[in-house]
C-alpha cells in the first residue's frame, strides 16, 4: 500500500513539472516569452507585436500564467504582463541553446531567418573594452519602449525601421556596434547589413538584451522623452 502511494505521489509530482514543459510547446508562447523578456507589456501591445489577434494572444497568455511563468498587473481597464522572475529568463534562454545543440532542424531555420553569418561580432567584455576606448557608438534597433524599459548604458535608440533615414544622426567615423533583444533576434542582422551598405562600419553584439541582463551587467532605463 505504502509503495502505490509512493508511486502515485511520484507521478503526481512529474505531472507537475509536465505542465511546466506543455505550457512552452507552443513557438507564439516562447515569442511572447522572447518579447516579455525585454519587459513589461500590455496584452495589445503584445498582440500587435507578435503578429496575433487579441482572444489568441490572451489565450496564450492565461496559459503562461497559469504555469507561473508570466505575472500580471491591472492599470485601470489594462492588464500588463511581465515576467514571473528572472529563473524564467533564464529557462527560456537554455531552451534556445539545447534545442539548437541537440535538435537537427534548429541550425538550418536560425540560418534562414537571421540570414549568412559570417559579419563580425563581438562578446561583452570586448564591447565594454572598446566603449572605454572611445571611437565606438553603440546601437539599440529595438523598438523604442524596449530600449525605455532597459538597455545598454550610453546605447544610442534608433528603431530597426528608422535607420535608413536616421543614418545621419550616427557619427561617420565610428565603428557602430549594433544590439537588439537577444542572440537569435533578426534586429540586429539586417541593422548591420543596411549599415554596412551604406558605408559604415558596423558589428553586431553575439547577443542581445537577454543575455546581457542575464549577466548581470548594467542596464539603463528611461530616456527618449
Amino acid at each position: 500500500m505504502a509503495g502505490n502511494t509512493t508511486a502515485s505521489a511520484k507521478a503526481q509530482l512529474y505531472d507537475a513539472f509536465a505542465a511546466s514543459g506543455k505550457a512552452l510547446a507552443s513557438g507564439k508562447r516562447l515569442e511572447l516569452l522572447d518579447l516579455l523578456a525585454q519587459g513589461e507589456r500590455t496584452v495589445d501591445a503584445l498582440a500587435k507585436a507578435a503578429g496575433l489577434n487579441l482572444t489568441t494572444a490572451s489565450a496564450h497568455l492565461q496559459t503562461l500564467k497559469q504555469a507561473g511563468f508570466v505575472a500580471t498587473r491591472r492599470e485601470g481597464v489594462r492588464i500588463h504582463y511581465r515576467l514571473a522572475g528572472d529563473d524564467v529568463a533564464r529557462l527560456f534562454a537554455l531552451l534556445r541553446k539545447v534545442a539548437e545543440a541537440h535538435q537537427a532542424a534548429v541550425p538550418a531555420a536560425r540560418d534562414a531567418y537571421l540570414g549568412e553569418g559570417g559579419a563580425v561580432e563581438v562578446g561583452h567584455e570586448e564591447l565594454r573594452a572598446r566603449v572605454a576606448a572611445g571611437g565606438v557608438v553603440v546601437l539599440d534597433v529595438r523598438p523604442a519602449e524596449e530600449y525605455r524599459a532597459g538597455h545598454i548604458p550610453g546605447a544610442v535608440s534608433i528603431p530597426i525601421d528608422e535607420l535608413a533615414r536616421r543614418i545621419g544622426e550616427l557619427p561617420e567615423e565610428a565603428e557602430i556596434v549594433v544590439y537588439c533583444r537577444g542572440e537569435y533576434c533578426v534586429l540586429a542582422y539586417d541593422a548591420v547589413r543596411l549599415l554596412t551598405d551604406l558605408g559604415r562600419r558596423a558589428v553586431r553584439l553575439n547577443d542581445g538584451m537577454l543575455e546581457w541582463r542575464l549577466a548581470e551587467l548594467p542596464v539603463e532605463s528611461g530616456g527618449l522623452a
